[in-house]
């Protein structure tokens, strides 16, 4: 493939600084459409709990259109090098009808398999080993991965903070035991990667409001739809937080009290994890222009672009 010539703009960050607001804006400005790096907003029926919002991708009558979100069942499996196919794909749709791109989400993982195309993501699913690993702790999770023989692959250096993450680590590792490295054959991005930030306060703070306005929308109630249309238990405990912890919560572990002080400390804590990964990124040579969100992102990120012509 050739390398893709315009400019694509990235707007990353931890949660609940404003991402969407911040992309939706400027695909307003720019002519721009969205495409998500949010490794939960691509299953179907995952709303509260991921945060989708559609309705915020509508500014001034105008909806703006955005891709790799609700493409998914939630009771099927969703990997990164699925998530790079589908990427460049509504990348050259994009494009093909003279639009500009605005990439937005969290999921740094995401974003650098696509910056910096890994080969072994098109390492392939494991379904039986995954089965065997899906009611493993982390701290299991992160034995098992380390007593494996170590592979020959510099690049490979994965984030092991979740059980997600872990058990697609272990499934690569595995494979690469016997196999070589799958080929790809990704195009290169020429991009800008602006990352939203705002004081550890006011984001604890926008952090435990959004929470309480989740669980007054109905995050229980989609946690218990979820369950009736045969997603499992297990499948919850890999969609995250909010779903893992609501799940503890109905199955009698804790009353709702506990549920919201200990899935606001969990997502506090995974917003730090959100930036740990962002500065990995940075180390690994990934430019990144950190920007205030409370101090009119929109025009910082235009009058970015604009000087980088």
């Amino acid at each position: 493939m050739n390398a893709i010539q315009l400019p694509i703009i990235c707007i990353i960050g931890p949660t609940a600084v404003g991402k969407t607001k911040v992309a939706v804006a400027l695909a307003n400005e720019i002519n721009a459409e969205i495409i998500s790096v949010d490794a939960r907003q691509v299953y179907q029926q995952l709303n509260i709990g991921t945060g989708k919002d559609l309705a915020s991708y509508v500014i001034a009558d105008k909806k703006i259109p955005y891709h790799l979100i609700d493409i998914i069942a939630a009771n099927e499996r969703y990997h990164i090098y699925q998530f790079q196919q589908d990427f460049f794909k509504a990348v050259a749709d994009i494009q093909s009808r003279g639009k500009r791109v605005i990439v937005c989400g969290g999921t740094g993982l995401y974003l650098e398999s696509v910056i910096t195309p890994f080969e072994y993501t098109a390492v392939p699913i494991n379904e039986s080993l995954r089965a065997d690993l899906l009611n493993l702790d982390l701290p299991n999770l992160q034995r098992i991965f380390e007593q494996i023989p170590a592979i020959p692959f510099a690049n490979f250096q994965p984030d092991l903070t979740t059980q997600k993450r872990s058990i697609r680590a272990i499934e690569i590792k595995t494979y690469l035991q016997n196999n070589l490295v799958p080929s790809t054959n990704f195009p290169k991005l020429n991009y800008a990667v602006f990352a939203l930030n705002v004081p550890v306060v006011i984001r604890n703070k926008n952090i435990d409001q959004r929470l309480q306005v989740r669980l007054e929308e109905g995050l229980l109630d989609e946690v218990k739809q979820l369950l009736a249309n045969g997603v499992l238990p297990e499948q919850l405990n890999y969609f995250g937080l909010e779903y893992k912890y609501c799940l503890t919560y109905l199955q009698g572990k804790f009353d709702l009290p506990t549920l919201q002080s200990k899935l606001s400390v969990a997502i506090h804590q995974y917003a730090k994890r959100q930036l740990t990964y962002f500065r990995k990124m940075e180390k690994a040579g990934i430019a990144i222009d950190w920007v205030d969100a409370q101090d009119q992102p929109v025009a910082y990120v235009l009058a970015a672009m604009e000087a980088k012509k």
